[in-house]
């Protein structure tokens, strides 16, 4: 699943009659004059970034500076998205970052097939036009109706001018002959100003949502960006928990049967010695039955390292797994598994043990903090798609996806949907306080990743 391009907040309401007052409006207007100031410097940035593709074309080498040129284009994104969210409250989360690739040849052509970076230029090239007519339009009738309301008050001030017909006015003119100072042309004149003035604040806005519709399609990060940045991070979260969990079972290893077998080997090598030199029989005895118990502890503590790595009761088939996984909580829990979860086509391996691990997560969590008295676990197959796995309970609620100690890494829910999210899957927590909380785990069916 991918996070929204744009985090936008909703807009507080404007009625008609207020929005000229509101503060909405005024920064809005202000963010209309930022980009007609900044339009011409993006203009003569994307007009140079042209020139020098074109001198530098013919070489190699120099076709690193327009390169360059095009992924400072990224920069200019930046700062229009910065204004966007520091001047109307319109946040857009950036693009992925670029990544460097090694290689002259791979270092050159990727800075000419950043697609985050053409984009940011084309945003830089179409607003120019823009701005320009924005600001013009909104500027002119913003003039035009503030001059229409206040007509009475400086119509005094303007020249006497002579008709055609010999007869003399003071007021605006309109064509040949038409003076706009009898009562009635000025009513209609402050009238007309009045309602340019209402309508200016909706033309603004009509404005600023193009400059938010650009932003988003030319300045945030793709449907297609998104999704490999997510699998770049799940990818890394994946290699991460198999490198945790490898070192988890290297100091297991170090820490239990090894150390057991070091100290059994000491005991069979005592009880030789004890042989050799002819001593006492039942000193050895009893050294042998040692080692033979500790031999015993050591291949307990192997099973469970080997249970952590590969459940044994998956070899019985998954929901007979999931049953006896039920059958061992401390809460009562009642089972609900699709009888057609294995039929159609068998769950992977890899999968077979998420999906365990994942039920024996979610029954962990019950047990220990919910306070529940019963649950529920339900796990269906929806087609050849997925697998959902739902585990409610009647506890106190209140659980949330976090980090569970401050070491940094990831553990319960939260290590839970990264180890989900390596297989391109989900989890999903309804959890009010009070209670029920309900877990959805939804794991792809097909082949694991």
């Amino acid at each position: 699943m991918t996070a929204p391009l744009v985090d936008a907040p909703v807009p507080t309401r404007v009625r008609f009659l207020t929005a000229l007052f509101s503060r909405r409006t005024w920064l809005e207007f202000g963010y209309l004059w930022l980009m007609f100031l900044l339009a011409p410097f993006a203009f003569a940035y994307a007009y140079g970034f042209l020139v020098l593709s074109a001198v530098l074309f013919w070489t190699v080498v120099g076709l690193f500076v327009p390169g360059v040129v095009l992924l400072g284009a990224r920069g200019w994104g930046s700062m229009y998205r910065g204004l966007a969210d520091g001047v109307l409250g319109f946040h857009i989360r950036p693009p992925a970052r670029y990544v460097r690739p090694r290689g002259f040849w791979r270092s050159l052509g990727a800075l000419f097939v950043d697609g985050d970076a053409w984009r940011a230029l084309l945003f830089m090239i179409v607003t120019v036009p823009l701005a320009f007519i924005a600001t013009y339009v909104t500027s002119m009738l913003l003039v035009l109706g503030a001059g229409a309301v206040t007509y009475p008050l400086w119509r005094g001030f303007l020249p006497a001018q002579q008709a055609a017909d010999g007869s003399w006015h003071r007021g605006s003119q309109l064509g040949t002959d038409y003076f706009i100072d009898t009562p009635l042309r000025i009513l209609v004149t402050v009238a007309a100003g009045v309602l340019v003035v209402l309508v200016w604040p909706w033309v603004l806005r009509g404005f600023t949502l193009l400059f938010q519709v650009l932003s988003r399609s030319l300045l945030g990060p793709t449907r297609n960006g998104e999704r490999v940045a997510a699998l770049r991070a799940t990818r890394a979260a994946a290699v991460k928990n198999a490198d945790e969990r490898l070192r988890r079972i290297e100091r297991d290893l170090h820490d239990g049967p090894q150390a057991r077998l070091v100290a059994v080997a000491m005991q069979l090598g005592e009880a030789r010695s004890v042989l050799a030199e002819g001593l006492d029989v039942d000193q050895a005895s009893a050294l042998v039955d040692s080692a033979h118990a500790a031999t015993k502890e050591t291949l307990v503590e192997l099973r469970e390292i080997v249970r952590g790595i590969h459940p044994p009761a998956l070899d019985a088939g998954l929901p007979v797994a999931l049953e006896t996984l039920a059958a061992r909580s401390p809460v009562p829990v009642s089972v609900a598994i699709d009888p057609t979860l294995e039929a159609a086509k068998p769950l992977e391996p890899a999968l077979q043990s998420l999906v365990y691990y994942a039920v024996a997560e979610l029954l962990a969590n019950v047990a220990r903090h919910s306070g529940a008295a019963s649950a529920e676990l339900a796990v269906t197959r929806d087609g050849a798609e997925a697998v959902l796995v739902r585990v409610a309970d009647n506890g106190r609620g209140g659980a949330i996806v976090s980090r569970a100690d401050g070491t940094g890494m990831h553990t319960g829910l939260a290590g839970l949907k990264e180890r989900v999210a390596a297989v391109d899957g989900s989890l999903d927590v309804s959890s009010p306080a009070g209670g029920p909380t309900v877990v959805t785990v939804t794991v792809p069916a097909g082949s694991s990743k």
